[in-house]
């Protein structure tokens, strides 16, 4: 090929070994892109040809810093992700379980593309991927996408839906599942669907336990109780999506669970002191084994107040607890 004949394709590759290459601490001499698209893609030129690029580069809004003297060069000072934001992300792939280790290593890869090569290593250096209980259904990352689409459509889907068994094999449950989807949420690690299945009402599916998701022609099934903010509070609601009836609970907790109780339901939720080591608050929570199980972990230092039906049911499962010992 004529050393002519990529010349317009020139300042797509400089950008490109930039962005790969070039950091605030190895700044990219004109010399190494000379060379760089001589051995890598065949093209030759001169010095004022890279400046004229760079500046094209600057112009068109790409932050390329210049350092003068013999010891210095390009960088590219800001990117689409700065280094910070690209670890919170690898932080949050690492921690979902929803996503197979096989897909988190490519997510992170593709992560780590975002920056430079020298910042690159430094992040690959901290990921843990093995070793972590991690979902084994492959297919979880083109079911969310399905499933997106469904809602974007507003459209039913129909799917399989499987439980573990002790040999670790699926086994699908014997009925297809169809159900009007209406949103995506993760709780404790978990990916989950929430919508409206006529068969078992307002409910929630594990998008990893999903299987053969398929676009129906049908169109949902309208649910106001999982439309607009409504959906968002209903989620709030739940406790590792266990569906429950909506009760106001009051409670009764220790100061020093006040980071908790701000953690699980928000800032917005009234804390009433009772008393110097105490506060008070009421919240509407779907009543579940998981809400009772979360109130009971904190022994001494949480009590619930009403209604009496919440406490029965509090009361009745430790017991159950008790028999098990």
């Amino acid at each position: 090929m004529p050393k002519s004949d990529n010349q317009k394709l020139k300042i797509f590759y400089i950008l490109d070994y930039l962005q790969r290459n070039s950091h605030e601490d190895h700044p990219v001499r004109a010399a190494e892109l000379i060379d760089m698209l001589d051995k890598q893609h065949n093209l030759l030129c001169e010095r004022k040809t890279i400046y004229s690029d760079i500046a094209a580069l600057q112009e068109y809004g790409v932050d390329i810093v210049s350092i003068p003297g013999k010891s210095g060069g390009y960088y590219i000072a800001s990117r689409n992700f700065e280094l910070p934001e690209l670890k919170l992300l690898i932080d949050a792939v690492q921690s979902s379980r929803f996503l197979t280790e096989k897909k988190s290593r490519e997510l992170i890869e593709k992560l780590c593309n975002q920056c430079s090569v020298h910042d690159a290593k430094l992040m690959r250096r901290d990921v843990l991927v093995s070793g972590r209980v991690k979902s084994m259904n492959e297919s979880i990352y083109y079911n969310v996408d399905r499933i997106q689409e469904a809602i974007a459509e507003g459209r039913q889907i129909a799917f399989r839906y499987f439980d573990w068994g002790l040999d670790g094999q699926r086994r699908y449950r014997e009925k297809d599942y169809s159900a009007s989807p209406y949103g995506l949420c993760q709780d404790n690690e978990n990916c989950y669907l929430l919508a409206y299945s006529e068969r078992h009402g307002i409910t929630s599916y594990r998008v990893d336990r999903m299987a053969d998701i398929a676009l129906l022609d049908d169109p949902r099934v309208p649910c106001p109780e999982l439309t607009g903010k409504k959906l968002v509070e209903h989620a709030g609601r739940l406790f590792q999506m266990y569906a429950g009836k909506a009760v106001d609970v009051k409670l009764r907790f220790h100061r020093s669970l006040v980071n908790v109780v701000i953690d699980r339901f928000g800032t917005d939720t009234m804390l009433i002191p009772d008393g110097d080591e105490h506060f008070v608050f009421t919240v509407k929570v779907a009543v579940s084994p998981m809400f009772l199980s979360w109130v009971i972990g904190f022994g001494k230092k949480a009590k619930i107040l009403y209604p009496q039906s919440v406490i029965d049911q509090c009361r009745q499962m430790c017991l159950d607890a008790l028999e098990q010992c």
